[in-house]
């Protein structure tokens, strides 16, 4: 060996154990090794194949990509983010949510399932990994943080609604109808009687599987049970000669490695399903991988996972499959199977790899019915009635955000949906920002402090009003802060001497709501009230000092602001 690969391999290995410069640090979810996990976590890996095999079978369905694609999912881009990732646990492969974006934008420029299509997707993937590497240099990766929780689950329960909607005429073995997922419900519902009875009873055979298998033992992989079942019988009585369809001719081996092809004409769709997917990849993974890191205590790895998510992405891309992302479900199987670090999800690529090699050519008596059933299944898992439910009950408005994102995805598309997700979860922030809770101060039975909602004739000590506003104030609440001091002076039954403004919750003043405090100061010094703050942030008490608020009258506490304006009058 020469002594230039000798250093090479040495940084490698050092950058593996964590003793490198740490820009690069490689296998951070399988390091340090523990050798009494390796039996689980190898255990984990094959359940994880199991159970996840069929399910990225029936993404492609979804995405509207070759079968084999879907293995693929499980094979580079799963080892890319287990070497250069930093979640011990996140699983990247195929995602229902990143396939419904592909299939929705991309339709219209080439045929689903074409050699077109395919190498869209690919250009997407690619498209994606550069998003992923520019977040991770130039810490862009806040922007996933504009789509809320809430319109994630909205817009998941959309998709879920689509992708199930999508399904229906493939589980009655019809052609699929329309292109919203209304008009796909309503058209297979209409066609009920021409329904083709066989394939119907393999897709309610299969969807009693799955749902049995799930209810009595979740760890048992209903779907690939019911893969294996469907093979079986087809291959011994010839489903296909009978009228019943099946997958057909999956190719074997590995996939081939080439830069996926540059197609200028629909470059527009391709950017935009992009930066669609980055914002979902990001927010889910993101997510995900924050769980798992707290509920075991570790550190979170952020922007190492960008970089994780972006090789996957790009392995993604050279092997001719579509865009991965980090799944909750699947990491969730590994978890309950046991694993507990990136050792399981190689494992996964390792059977993943002998069933490209020796098992594909079974895969081809499959019924597509089966997999109609699988990606139903899935696409009734995605509707999160729980989360519904639960904003319902807790945060109102925020369960109308969600309905709305949902019906945007299901009446709409993928695209609006993602859009509108966008925008609500920025107005729901400025909303709050816009009318943010604002409390008085006045004592309790013991003489304490304690604050109640602003509502004129609560004071903290006669004449002395004390207001607290509880967000930062800025050019659209600059108004209604000037407003609700003015009215609680104004219609106050005792006259009040003096405005004491608690500053502890607003963290920057901006220059609109910098002249509008002055005018408050003005106008209290016309009606014979004096007007003083009390803050304790350098940087608040900075823009009241350099606006000519805080000079004589800012005070460190409340208390201390009362002591000295109790006696004036």
């Amino acid at each position: 060996m020469k002594t230039s690969e000798r250093t090479f391999l040495k940084g490698a290995l050092a950058s593996a154990s964590g003793l490198s410069h740490p820009t690069l640090p490689l296998l951070r979810g399988v390091l340090p090794f523990d050798r009494s996990r390796l039996v689980p976590d190898v255990v984990a890996g094959i359940t994880l194949a199991a159970l996840g095999i069929p399910e990225v079978m029936g993404y492609t369905k979804i995405a509207g990509t070759p079968l084999v694609t879907g293995l693929y999912t499980l094979l580079l881009p799963i080892v890319a983010f287990a070497v250069l990732g930093g979640s011990r646990h996140l699983v990247v492969a195929a995602d229902s949510a990143t396939a419904a974006i592909l299939a929705s934008m991309l339709v219209s420029v080439a045929a689903l399932g074409s050699p077109g299509y395919v190498g869209l997707t690919s250009l997407v993937a690619l498209a994606v990994a550069g998003l992923l590497l520019l977040a991770r240099v130039f810490k862009f990766g806040f922007l996933a943080d504009f789509l809320s929780r809430s319109a994630l689950i909205g817009f998941l329960t959309g998709v879920g609604v689509q992708v199930a909607g999508g399904e229906l005429a493939g589980l009655l073995g019809l052609p699929n109808e329309g292109h919203s997922a209304l008009a796909q419900i309503a058209s297979a519902l209409a066609r009920l009687g021409s329904a083709h009875v066989a394939t119907l009873a393999i897709s309610v055979a299969v969807l009693a599987v799955i749902a049995v298998a799930g209810r009595v033992a979740p760890r048992i992989p209903g779907a690939l049970i019911a893969v294996i079942g469907a093979i079986a019988l087809s291959a011994a009585f010839d489903f296909a000669a009978k009228g019943i369809a099946t997958i057909g001719n999956v190719p074997s081996g590995l996939p081939s490695l080439s830069l996926p092809p540059l197609h200028l004409n629909g470059i527009q769709h391709v950017l935009a399903c992009a930066a669609s997917c980055f914002l979902v990849i990001v927010a889910q993974s993101a997510a995900t991988a924050r769980a798992y890191a707290l509920r075991y205590e570790e550190q979170l790895t952020e922007n190492i996972d960008l970089v994780g998510l972006a090789a996957a992405n790009a392995a993604a891309a050279i092997t001719g499959t579509f865009v991965v992302n980090g799944s909750p479900t699947k990491t969730e199987m590994v978890d309950e199977a046991g694993g507990r670090s990136q050792l399981a999800h190689l494992t996964t690529a390792a059977v993943v790899l002998l069933v490209l090699l020796f098992l594909t050519r079974p895969l081809g008596f499959l019924p597509n019915a089966v997999l109609s059933a699988i990606v139903f299944m899935i696409g009734v898992q995605l509707i999160d009635t729980k989360g519904m439910r639960e904003l319902f009950r807790l945060q109102r408005d925020e369960f109308w955000i969600a309905l709305l994102v949902a019906a945007a995805v299901v009446i709409l598309s993928v695209m609006y949906g993602i859009a509108v997700a966008v925008i609500l979860s920025l107005i729901d922030h400025v909303r709050h920002g816009y009318r943010p809770r604002t409390r008085v101060l006045v004592r309790d039975d013991t003489g304490r402090l304690e604050s109640v909602p602003a509502l004129p004739n609560r004071v903290a000590a006669p004449g002395l009003l004390v207001y607290r506003f509880e967000a930062d104030l800025f050019y659209a609440n600059a108004n209604m802060f000037m407003e609700q001091i003015l009215h609680l002076v104004s219609a106050a039954e005792e006259p009040i001497r003096a405005v004491i403004l608690d500053a502890s919750g607003i963290d920057n003043i901006d220059y609109t709501a910098a002249k509008m405090l002055l005018e408050v100061r003005k106008e209290l010094t016309k009606r014979h009230v004096a007007f003083s703050t009390v803050a304790t942030f350098d940087g608040v008490l900075h823009d009241l000092r350099r606006y000519g608020l805080a000079d004589d009258y800012a005070y460190p506490t409340v208390e201390a602001a009362l002591t000295a304006l109790r006696g004036t009058g």
